[in-house]
């Protein structure tokens, strides 16, 4: 969504030029650009990856072995591509989505008068949160260290690239200062995360709560298991008729949190997230580590919803607690909010109606454009 609101931005200024990266068994990215927007599409196909536990564990040891983050790796070795797709043209602004694909500056830099590098998150401090909250035993430690692994060498990647681009836009002030602090010499500016034009759905009001997200992202992975194991459990018994809906792509990631309970729904891919949230009562963010700001919060204010956020999962984001959201750290506490919110249908309304003002005056597509000078 981030990536869209760019490029629909841009394809209203230029006449644009996009490299993309397609994952095994995506369809063509080209389908999913509306007809007019760029002018060439260029495809690039990332080769093959096992997704069993066995295999994720292996190739992240690999990693931390050559002081690699995972995504830098995955995304690597497509210089020559990039240089044939770019070859003999002239640019006026060069954009790369992501810190992992900085390096890619080497081919974009020569051809272009400016250069933008968007980061959806600050992947150091990712890694590094993600460290502090591993799973205990030998897998957890194991994790653990990995991501300590991981952190520094991200935080090394981050020195040297983001100074080299003209420009660097972090998702929120927060995320701004942390750039800022890693890399003092970069030019760092505000482009938050926002959403297009979004209709109020008719709520269903289902007696549900919900949490929504690509449940691959390890952020995810470990909000799913933190509220399976020690949210869930409290609200099950509380509410007898209560369903956990899980939606967003990916779900085999957290399968083994979400089997043998009929009452934990999966939902899978969506067509309209909005819409799918606005059948639940609640929208649930127990987020322990991430970094930059959470589209999932804007898609639940856009349904009208009431959210249940942890502290660090409504980081960037102008929310009031009581007001716009509820925020609530530990499983007792988070299982209380959301108890809060099932009581009584006209709080729910209001921190609903709240979220949803703030989205419309702060985090819409237009209004995210007008902090862009390209």
């Amino acid at each position: 969504m981030r990536s869209a609101s760019l490029l629909e931005h841009l394809g209203r200024h230029y006449e644009v030029d996009v490299v993309v990266f397609r994952q095994p068994g995506d369809p063509d990215p080209a389908s999913r650009i509306p007809s007019g927007l760029v002018r060439r599409v260029t495809v690039l196909d990332l080769p093959p990856n096992r997704r069993s536990f066995a295999a994720r564990a292996l190739r992240n040891a690999g990693r931390a072995v050559r002081r690699t983050p995972p995504l830098v790796d995955r995304f690597a070795g497509f210089s020559a591509q990039i240089a044939r797709a770019l070859s003999g043209a002239r640019y006026d602004l060069g954009v790369i989505e992501h810190s992992w694909c900085a390096p890619y500056l080497e081919q974009v830099s020569p051809l272009c008068t400016r250069t933008v590098l968007d980061l959806h998150n600050v992947e150091s401090v990712l890694h590094a949160r993600s460290a502090a909250v591993a799973a205990s035993g030998v897998r957890g430690r194991a994790a653990a260290a990995a991501h300590g692994i991981f952190q520094h060498a991200s935080r090394e990647l981050e020195r040297v690239w983001l100074p080299r681009f003209s420009l660097v836009l972090a998702t929120s002030q927060a995320d701004a200062e942390l750039v800022r602090a890693i890399a003092p010499r970069a030019s760092v500016a505000v482009y938050p995360n926002a959403l297009p034009p979004t209709p109020l759905p008719a709520p269903i009001d289902d007696e549900a709560i919900v949490f929504s997200g690509n449940m691959e992202y390890h952020p995810n992975v470990i909000a799913v298991r933190f509220f399976r194991r020690e949210v869930w459990p409290r609200l099950r018994e509380q509410w007898p008729l209560l369903v956990w809906r899980l939606v967003g792509k990916n779900p085999a990631a957290v399968r083994r949190f979400t089997a043998g309970d009929p009452r934990i729904e999966v939902a899978g891919p969506v067509a309209d997230a909005v819409c799918e949230l606005a059948r639940s009562r609640v929208a649930v963010v127990p987020l322990l580590t991430g970094s930059g700001t959470r589209l999932k919060i804007l898609e639940a204010w856009a349904a009208g919803l009431p959210v249940v956020s942890t502290t660090i999962g409504a980081e960037g984001l102008p929310v009031r607690d009581g007001e716009t959201a509820l925020l609530a750290d530990g499983a007792e506490a988070f299982a209380a909010a959301v108890t809060r919110l099932l009581t009584c249908k006209e709080l729910r309304q209001r921190i609903g109606s709240a979220g949803r003002i703030v989205l419309e005056k702060e985090f819409t597509w237009e209004t995210a454009w007008k902090m862009l000078d390209f």
